[in-house]
This record gives structure tokens, C-alpha cells and sequence, in this order.
């Protein structure tokens, strides 16, 4: 498969062919703060054995000019090795060394080493993100991460710069003309999607993590944390450290690993694609983490989240790497529940589960449905499949699945078998079976079974109560009834809710069992009175979609928030948004609902899960007669919650958000306006920067203000934040010309950033603009093939998913949309397989117009 690709199977003979002993690598990034030089040198000097001398192969390589390729002493020409992509080796030596020097781009898509100028003070920062395959933009390598190896960088920047890398710097030599030159340690062996450099004039704060091991030695890591000089201010590193130490802890107390990296850097950057990426020991973060104005406590959750997430990766997938990415899931599915795992038993945060349930499996509940769904253990051909692979499946539905896992095996036999697995795989690459051998081996559980229920078939089964009462209003019988393509064993608990003294639906019985087959009888609840609510899956022990009997159904809609637990209560919601989702449940009746009970929802992730999904529902799913009547009491319960929402509390901050979200007429648009003036006031509520920019955004997409208060509003904030907050309100305006600008400066150009490229489409697509963006549908479908041949792919993703046209919610969009599935069936897999998302989500929505209009 030639140029940026890179198929498993060629992956596979070049693993076979050679074995790689180590790298240097030298990048000289002294022109970076030129904006008039877009590159860097990169010079790399690799060493590595082969197994059949004289054959052939490549190392990647993208890079707008390579200077030299030296190949055991001997100069090839680069006009005839280096296509753009690879450089070709021929005749190799059973021992050999090769040295590649080249000017490589600085990038502004995120990908390879990205170069940043902070508006605030003009400063430049650099740092690299490579998942799964962007190192070859900084250095020459075999790109796959089966090929491990120790790397020493070298890196040459500007004398007031720092420079973090994953090991340990040696020394730092000045050279006297401006720069200074930082040498690093080798690195343990780690594949090169791993490696990480951040330069830059970083704001750092440094503490320290030690403990004596069980042979009685002593363990020290020196932590770190970065950030841009302008954030400083707002950098919570304090409450950073202390959730380190935490994950720190509860790692080494359950993994009996020592942490094998030397340091812990956390450095958050800007313009970062993901939420955070797992290098060893320099863990990038995107700096939207570090937290500019008020936010809840739901986003310090998240973010503890992602610090415990990354940290697990230390040994699942760091440590122990998979071999190809079919096995991504060795890594994320773990990391997403060991972070979750990790949080509710070693930080403050409670909640987790609950958020767990909530959000992270309503991201899996949606991907698993779309026709490209794929198992946990999924078949990657190439890169670009194992780009799109980064996914709710893998993921969340991974880490739901390894949440039963535990509750199957055991706490401590899985514990257990995770020690094993990197005891005996500790700097090597593995597959699925691996795993299951070292759980297997503690657990003493057949896991053969299992795995091929859960991990290599896709789809989402359906769990639903059946009851039959006699004339005294006693159960009969109750049954779970089980659907949805493959059937699956499930660990479950039935709960059954009952009102209690004050009138609050509490758990009178929990009753546990395995699911098997397509309908499994519960036994012990025979002769127990009917409840008022029949909940399957209570404590959410299983991964399934959940549908209640109608005695159920009723007692939710006259009284969901009377239950009093927060997790079952968070199920509920979960369950009767997907009937929503599915087409099962008016959208008007869910958000009736929202209407009714989302003002005393207790638990402010869930609430804000709610106001997203609200939404939703609203501009998505409702009949488009009944859209306008719904938006109006939408806004209404908005201002209404507002007002009546505790002074100063988080449940305060989201509903001023949401309000602005929702804000539907004049009255409410006044109180927006008012707000930013600070003519309206609401007690206890501060407007703050982001808060102000999240109003802007309001009056501009309603056409209630104009461009030039919002580049005033931009001299208040002059930021990155700043810049990409007025780049999407710009975008939003209502006119011809604003989304004309919109969609020039993404489609028909490459200047921008990733941010603003991300800012832009925000700004363009508003549901409430259908007319406006209608006659952007063709052209949107005859541009897809150029995008994805020109851009990178990250980009092209951005552009792919975020200007299709989902609210033109008619035949007539499903149509065009098929009709270009049907003409390009030669497209790129990645690519098709994103239109086909799309279009699922749009047939969705039409899906769910029907069942709302009755």
C-alpha cells in the first residue's frame, strides 16, 4: 500500500525482517520563533539487525526535503529513496546503521510538532502529539509499535527555552549565540508513537513522589507540571500534584510494578487534538484543562479523570504495548477503566461511576449502533483504520466490558493477572490471548467464552423487564428478556423501587443473577409485591441498553426525580434517552421530562449531560411543526432553573450556560444582553470570560449582535481562548456572508489552525440556520474525495464529520448521502466508514421526527 499509509501485513514483514536497537535523534529547532520558517532539522541515527542481509525495506519519513540518507557508510541519493513518504533501504547488512538527515514542517494541525504563538505575548511553543503514526514527521523511523527501542533525543532550541522529553535531561550546553542544546537520556524501549518532545517558554511547577518498594529500596519521582506563561495564573497545579500522588499510589499499591519511566511530566499545551496523549514520562494535556474562569465540579472530575487515565497507561500500553492496533483496547479499554477505577477508590471524587454510566456509556451506546460498529478486538488493515479506531467501542465499551470483567473474575484474581501480564511482558508487545492467559491463570475462570461474547462480536444487547402479577398485586413471575444480535452472558442486579414514607422512590430489593439466552427467569422475586419500578441492570454491572415494562415507564414519567439514588437515577436517564435515541419515546416526552425533573437533578455531571442532550432532542429528533413550540419551553425552564438555582453553585453556572444555549426570543435574548451589560443580574452568578463568550455566541447565532461588539469583546480577551471564541461567533452570524467566510477558510484553504479550523465549523453549523446552510449540501458531498487526498487526516476528519449537513433533516439529505456511498464505492475505507456514521445519525433523526409526530 504506497504513500502515508501503511498496511498490517507490510507492518508484519518488516517486523519480521529486522530487529531495532535503538535511536538518536537530534532536532534543531532554533527557528522556531521565525513565523518566515516553516521547518526544523531532524537528524536521526538508528541502529538495527536484520535477518536476511540483502534484503530490502524502509523507514518513514515525512518531511518536505531529506538532506542526506547514509546507510552503513554508504550515501544514497535522496531523489531516488525518499518518495515523500518512505525512504527506501536496499541491501542491508546483517548489522547496520542508518543516519537521515532532513528538514521536517513545523505543523498547525496538532499532528507531528505543532507551533503555536501565543496572542497574549507573542511567545512560541512547541510540542509533539504522534499517535498513531506522526512521528515520522519529526524523525525518521519504522513507524509501528511493534518495533520498540530505547531513543536518546538531543534537542537544540532557543537559550530561554526548557525543553521536556521522556527521560531525564543529562546536560545543557549553551553555544553562545543565542540557543542552548538538551541532552536526554535513553529512554526505556518504547514504540515511537510514544516519544515526546515539548519546547517552549513553559511555566513549570515541580514537586515530588517517592516510596520505599517492597525490597526495601527507594523510589523517587520528580514531577512536573507546564503550562503557557500566560496561564499561569490560572494553573491549579496544587490540586494536579495531589491527584498524581493519589493515581501514584493506588497504582503501585495495586500493580506491584514500579513506575519504569524515571520522571512525571504533565505539560499542557495548546491546540491540542485530544484530551490527553500517554507519553512516558512527559504526558501531553490539552490546556483547556488548566481552567480560565468557573467551571463545576464536574470538569475538575473530568479532568482527574484523564490525569489517572493517562497515568494508567504507564503499564497498560506504555510498559506493555499492543502488538498491531487491532489490539488498541490493551491499552484504552484499560486506561478508560482504571481511571475510573483508580478515582473512586483513591481521590475525592465520588461520582465516577455515576458519570461513568451516564456519559461514558452513552458515547458507546452510540457507536455500537452505527453499521460500522466493530468488536472490542476490531480488524485495523491500516493506519487510517486505526485513526477512526480511537472510538466510543474502544474505549468506553471496553471499559464497560472490563467493568463486568471484574465483577466476573474478582477484584483481586483480575488484580492479579494484570501483574502477571506485565511481569512477563514488561517492554514487549502483546496480543489478546496474553491477557487472557495471565486472567485466566489467576482467575482460574475459562475465559475462552467470554471473550468471544464480548470481545470479538459488536453490537448492543437489550435488556427488559417481563412481569406477570396475580389479582393481589404479587409477582408471578419476572424475566429479563434479552435482545439485540448476538445474545450474551450478563451479570445484573434487578432492582425494585418502592415510594417510602416520603414519598421517594427508594430500593426495597435487589435481587443479583447471570443473564443467558434470550429470556432468563428471576426467580427470587416470586411471591415479592410489584413495584412501582422494575430497574434491569441496577449499579450498572453489565453493558446494555435497558427498557422498562410499562408499569415502569408510568412511575418515570410522573416521578424520575423521586428516585433517590444517584446512580439509579442516572440509569434512568440513561434508559429513557435511548428510547429517545431509538425512536421508541417521543422526543417531546423526553424532554418533558428534562422539563419536569432536571431542575432537581442532584448531581451536576448528570445535569449537564442533560441540558447536551435536551438539545439534542430539540433540534434533532423533535417534529420540525412542534420545534418551535419545544425551544420555547425549553428556554423558559432555562431562565426559569436560573433563577431559582443556589447563588454561586455549580448547578447556577449550568444553567446560565444552558440558558445561553437555549435562548430562543426576545425575552430571554434580553436577558443575555443584559447579562453581558451588566444591566440584568442574577445572585451569586459571576459572567465571566467564558461565561461572556458563551453569551456572545447566543446574540450572534440569533443575529442579536454584530461583528464589531465582538471584536471589541476580543480586546477584553485577547487570547488563544479569546481568538478562538470570536472565530466561531463570527461563524455563527446569520448571513450568507458569514457562512460563505465559515466555510472558505476550512474548505478551500490549509492556513488555519486546527483550533480555529475546529472554531470555524462550530460557528457554521447552527441548527437554528437550516435555510442558510441548506444550499452548502451539494457542495459539501463534491469536495469530500479533494479533502481527504489534500488535508491531513486529522483535518479531513474534522471537516468530514463537522460540515455534514445534519440538520437539512430530510429525505432529500439521505438521499445525496446515499447516492455518494453508492458512487464512491472506491472512496477510502476512512472515509466511507465517517459518511456512513453521518448518515446513519441523519436516518436517525428522520427515525425519530416520526415516532414524535405520532
Amino acid at each position: 500500500m504506497p504513500g502515508k499509509n501503511l498496511s498490517r501485513e507490510e507492518a508484519q514483514q518488516r517486523a519480521e525482517l529486522i530487529q531495532v536497537e535503538g535511536y538518536r535523534v537530534h532536532l534543531d529547532v532554533t527557528s522556531a520563533p521565525d513565523p518566515a520558517v516553516d521547518v526544523f532539522r531532524s537528524t536521526t541515527t538508528l541502529a538495527f539487525r536484520c535477518s536476511a542481509p540483502g534484503s530490502d525495506t524502509f523507514v518513514d519519513l515525512l518531511a518536505p526535503a531529506v538532506r542526506s540518507v547514509v546507510l552503513n557508510g554508504r550515501a544514497l541519493d535522496p531523489a531516488e529513496v525518499f518518495d515523500g513518504a518512505r525512504v527506501a533501504l536496499p541491501g542491508l547488512a546483517a548489522q547496520n546503521e542508518l543516519v537521515v538527515e532532513a528538514d521536517c514542517a513545523y505543523s498547525r494541525t496538532g499532528e507531528g510538532l505543532h507551533r503555536f504563538v501565543d496572542p497574549a505575548d507573542g511567545e512560541t511553543y512547541l510540542y509533539t502529539h504522534f499517535e498513531p503514526a506522526d512521528a515520522r514527521r519529526v524523525f525518521a523511523n519504522f513507524e509501528q509499535p511493534d518495533l520498540k527501542a530505547p531513543f536518546s533525543f538531543t534537542v537544540t532550541a532557543p537559550a530561554a527555552w526548557d525543553v521536556y522529553a521522556n527521560a531525564v535531561h543529562e546536560e545543557v550546553t549553551a553555544d553562545g549565540s543565542g540557543s542552548r542544546t538538551w541532552r536526554f537520556v535513553p529512554t526505556k524501549p518504547i514504540s515511537t508513537y510514544l516519544t515526546a518532545v515539548v519546547a517552549g517558554p513553559y511555566h513549570v511547577a515541580r514537586d515530588h513522589y517517592g516510596r520505599t518498594l517492597p525490597d526495601g529500596t527507594r523510589l523517587e519521582i520528580p514531577l512536573a507540571a507546564t503550562c503557557r506563561r500566560s496561564l499561569a495564573p490560572y494553573f491549579d497545579s496544587d490540586e494536579i500534584f495531589t491527584v498524581t500522588k493519589q493515581g501514584l499510589d493506588f497504582f503501585h499499591d495495586e500493580f506491584d510494578y514500579p513506575y519504569p519511566f524515571g520522571k512525571y511530566d504533565q505539560c499542557f499545551v495548546p491546540e491540542y487534538n485530544i484530551g490527553a496523549m500517554e507519553n512516558p514520562g512527559c504526558v501531553t494535556f490539552r490546556e483547556e484543562f488548566v481552567f480560565r474562569s468557573k467551571v463545576t465540579e464536574a470538569a475538575y472530575e473530568g479532568r482527574a479523570n484523564v490525569v489517572l487515565h493517562e497515568m494508567a497507561h504507564m503499564w497498560f500500553g506504555d510498559l506493555v504495548t499492543m502488538k498491531w492496533w487491532d489490539d488498541l483496547w490493551l491499552k484504552e479499554s484499560f486506561a478508560d477503566f482504571m481511571g475510573s477505577f483508580s478515582q473512586v477508590e483513591a481521590t475525592r471524587y465520588r461520582a465516577v461511576w455515576i458519570t461513568f454510566a451516564n456519559r461514558r456509556k452513552a458515547w458507546a451506546y452510540r457507536q455500537d449502533q452505527f453499521p460500522t460498529t466493530h468488536p472490542i478486538t476490531a480488524d485495523i488493515r491500516d493506519l487510517e483504520d486505526a485513526k477512526l479506531n480511537f472510538d466510543g467501542i474502544t474505549y468506553a465499551k471496553g471499559a464497560s466490558v472490563l467493568k463486568q470483567l471484574v465483577a466476573y473474575v474478582g477484584r483481586e484474581p483480575f488484580l492479579a493477572g494484570a501483574r502477571t501480564y506485565f511481569k512477563r511482558h514488561a517492554y514487549g508487545n502483546t496480543v489478546l490471548t496474553d491477557l487472557l492467559d495471565a486472567l485466566e491463570e489467576t482467575s482460574g475462570r475459562d475465559l475462552t467464552a467470554w471473550s468471544a461474547a464480548w470481545l470479538q462480536t459488536s453490537g448492543v444487547n437489550t435488556l427488559a423487564p417481563q412481569l406477570t402479577v396475580d389479582a393481589e398485586g404479587r409477582i408471578t413471575e419476572l424475566a429479563v428478556v434479552q435482545d439485540g444480535g448476538v445474545l450474551r452472558p450478563h451479570r445484573i442486579a434487578v432492582g425494585l423501587y418502592d415510594r417510602d414514607e416520603t414519598g421517594a422512590l427508594v430500593r426495597t430489593a435487589r435481587i443479583e443473577l447471570d443473564v443467558t439466552g434470550g429470556r432468563t427467569v428471576v426467580a427470587d422475586a416470586v411471591g415479592l409485591h410489584r413495584p412501582a419500578l422494575v430497574l434491569v441492570n441496577d449499579d450498572d454491572l453489565t453493558y446494555c441498553k435497558v427498557r422498562f415494562d410499562e408499569g415502569s415507564l408510568a412511575t418515570l414519567r410522573a416521578a424520575l426525580g423521586d428516585v433517590r439514588d444517584d446512580l439509579a437515577r442516572a440509569l434512568a436517564w440513561s434508559a429513557v434517552w435511548n428510547l429517545t435515541r431509538d425512536g421508541l419515546m417521543p422526543a417531546r416526552d423526553y424532554l418533558a421530562l428534562v422539563l419536569d425533573f432536571a431542575g432537581r437533578e442532584s448531581e451536576i455531571g448528570v445535569l449537564q449531560s442533560l441540558h447536551l442532550q435536551a438539545q439534542t432532542a430539540l433540534d434533532l429528533y423533535a417534529d420540525p411543526e412542534w420545534r418551535e413550540e419545544g425551544g420555547r419551553l425549553l428556554a423558559e425552564c432555562a431562565v426559569r432553573e436560573l433563577r431559582a438555582a443556589v447563588p454561586g453553585s455549580d448547578h447556577q453556572l449550568a444553567w446560565a450556560r444552558f440558558t445561553a444555549a437555549a435562548a430562543h426570543g426576545p425575552e430571554q435574548l434580553r436577558l443575555v444582553r443584559g447579562l453581558l451589560e451588566g444591566t440584568a443580574r442574577i445572585d451569586g452568578l459571576d459572567v465571566d470570560q467564558e461565561l461572556r463568550w458563551s453569551l456572545w455566541l447566543a446574540l450572534a447565532a440569533a443575529g442579536a449582535a454584530t461583528g464589531e461588539e465582538m471584536e471589541q469583546e476580543l480586546q477584553r480577551d485577547n487570547t488563544a481562548s479569546g481568538r478562538r471564541q470570536l472565530t466561531q461567533c463570527l461563524a455563527a452570524l446569520p448571513t450568507p456572508g458569514a457562512k460563505a467566510a465559515a466555510w472558505t477558510a476550512v474548505v478551500d484553504s490549509d492556513e488555519l489552525p486546527n483550533a480555529l479550523v475546529e472554531a470555524q465549523i462550530a460557528g457554521f453549523a447552527q441548527a437554528g440556520q437550516r435555510e442558510l446552510t441548506a444550499p452548502y449540501t451539494e457542495p459539501y458531498f463534491a469536495m469530500l474525495e479533494d479533502v481527504w487526498k489534500q488535508r491531513s487526516i486529522e483535518i479531513a476528519m474534522r471537516i468530514v464529520g463537522g460540515f455534514f449537513p445534519k440538520y437539512q433533516t430530510g429525505q432529500k439529505t439521505l438521499d445525496a448521502a446515499d447516492a455518494w456511498l453508492s458512487e464512491h464505492e472506491g472512496a477510502a475505507p476512512a472515509l466511507r466508514r465517517l459518511v456512513v456514521e453521518c448518515r446513519d445519525d441523519l436516518a436517525r433523526a428522520l427515525r425519530a421526527q416520526a415516532c414524535d409526530r405520532g
